[in-house]
Formats: C-alpha cells, structure tokens, sequence
C-alpha cells in the first residue's frame, strides 16, 4: 500500500482530519490530478474525467478541510482512484 494510498483510507475514515499540504498534493497527483498552474499561492489542478478546474491553496502548512471535503467528493463522484 502506498503513502498516498494509506493517507486516502485516514481520510475515509475520518473526512475532517488534517493533512499537510504537501500530503494533499501527493493525494491530488495519485488520483490522476495534474497541477496546471499557479496564481499567487492558488495551484489550479485538472483531471480527464472531471469537467472543471479544481483550486486549492494551504492554510499554513495544512490544506483547507473544506478542500480535503471536496476531493472526497469528487472522488465519489467521478469514480476517480489511487493510480487512475
């Protein structure tokens, strides 16, 4: 099981937890994700099977958990999944 992998199930099972910012990247990157570009401290992020551009940005060191709410979500969603 990868680190990504592993960070995905500690989301499932607790969806309000707090991650790193770098963790969600790593996240966003194994589901399929793929940084197209930065604006300010804002990374716009694109996925094939998802129609619209997904932005995020840290709260500090940690990702919003609003973000991290929504990644779940798209993740159901679209059927995305770690190596898609």
């Amino acid at each position: 099981m990868t680190k990504a992998s592993k960070r995905y199930e500690q989301l499932l099972a607790n969806p309000g937890a707090i991650i790193s910012f770098r963790d969600f990247e790593g996240l966003l990157e194994a589901l399929g994700w793929e940084h197209k570009r930065t604006k300010g401290s804002h990374r716009h992020y694109v996925h094939p099977s998802v129609p619209f551009v997904l932005t995020i940005n840290p709260d500090g060191k940690s990702a919003h958990r609003y973000q991290v709410r929504r990644l779940l979500e798209l993740v159901e969603e679209y059927g995305l999944h770690i190596g898609a």
